[in-house]
């Protein structure tokens, strides 16, 4: 489950590099996979990808799927999101938005009409929930004991997200209003606004609303099952039937999506293309501004970072872990890349990742 240091690693890192490039260079981005995944320290399986504004520009792996296992990792495998999730669930608000059926401005009293809410949450906007600046915590209702207990709730997936979101919101703030506190929490209400809108679960509304119409195939919930790599914990490999394998799936709409990196590369063509169609370039223009007064400057699941040199501009960046899969994007619309790196280990990933991404920017 990612935490606000998890979002903020290796920022500093890309932030100081120099001018970004819009060249290709396969060979150069080859290299920095090998290097890191060399290095001391490797995690079993470590992928990559460059994506340009027409699609991927080149894609690698490295590693096994497993430890102990020789079943190597490949381009085409399945790799977690986890919180990088949370841009996904934002673009679907931002559809709902371009469709008529949801706006900016509304406030939580006015999309969850039938909750019964603390009077400091009615006229909370949607848009501070989307930025973790509205005070919402995620030990109100999913500390450690609902964590460990979750799993074994028989209620659907869309009932167990309106008791979160019931619970959260029947008292005040934890968190201070208008202060940044990262917070899965935020983005289980933003499904459950999303599932009161449309009628649906959020994962019927994400493959309806967001897979098929970028065409992305591969995308599902959870750890990846079948022939796929494991997540790893501790050295260790996380069998994926297992109920342990990722955080309870009513977290969703906050992070437990899982697709190929191709597939992942269709999203990001969205923010590299002016919403490309998918979404308006108005909407598109809230998802990326950071919410309010909040720092680190955050918008719809995205960290949004000012001009950057290596960028020729503003970037978006958001790191992803269930704590056994780790994934780290930097989005530069300025020089029309999105360079993306994954691992299938929590820990080792994690540094690997942070490690990648700044070596494929500045491979070109």
């Amino acid at each position: 489950m990612n935490t606000r240091r998890d979002i903020l690693a290796g920022t500093a890192a890309v932030a100081a590099l120099g001018t970004g490039s819009a060249r290709a260079d396969t060979a150069g981005w080859d290299a920095a996979l090998d290097r890191v995944a060399s290095g001391p320290g490797a995690p079993p399986a470590l992928a990559a990808i460059v994506v340009g504004r027409d699609g991927p520009l080149w894609t690698g792996a490295r590693g096994v799927r497993r430890v102990g296992s020789a079943d190597t990792a490949t381009v085409g495998d399945l790799w977690h999101l986890g919180s990088n999730t949370k841009a996904m669930t934002a673009a679907l608000y931002g559809r709902l938005v371009d469709a008529g059926r949801a706006d900016w401005g509304a406030t939580l009293s006015q999309l969850l009409p039938d909750v019964t809410m603390h009077e400091a949450w009615r006229d909370t906007p949607l848009t501070a929930v989307m930025g973790h600046v509205a005070g919402l915590s995620d030990d109100t209702s999913m500390g450690r004991s609902w964590l460990m207990t979750a799993r074994a709730d028989p209620r659907s997936l869309a009932e167990q997200r309106r008791a979160l979101v019931e619970a959260m919101l029947a008292v005040p703030p934890a968190g201070t209003p208008g202060t940044f506190a990262y917070g899965n929490a935020n983005y289980v209400v933003l499904g459950t606004v999303i599932e009161t809108i449309t009628g649906q679960p959020w994962e019927d509304v994400l493959r309806t609303g967001l897979f098929a119409p970028l065409g992305i195939t591969t995308g599902g919930f959870g750890a990846p099952q079948g022939n796929q790599p494991w997540g790893h914990s501790g050295g260790r490999a996380i069998d994926p039937s297992g109920s342990f394998s990722d955080n309870p799936l009513a977290l969703g709409p906050a992070g437990t999506a899982h697709m190929a990196l191709a597939d992942y590369a269709r999203f990001l063509g969205v923010f590299l293309n002016d919403g490309g169609g998918f979404l308006s370039p108005e909407t598109l223009a809230v998802l990326t501004r950071s919410v309010g007064q909040g720092r680190p400057p955050y918008g719809g699941g995205w960290l949004v970072l000012g001009g950057q040199p290596w960028a020729g501009g503003p970037a978006l960046a958001h790191d992803g872990s269930n704590t056994m899969w780790y994934l780290s994007t930097w989005v530069a619309p300025g020089i029309g890349r999105a360079f993306v790196a994954a691992s299938n280990d929590g820990n080792a990933g994690a540094q690997a990742c942070r490690q990648l991404v700044p070596g494929l920017i500045q491979a070109g």
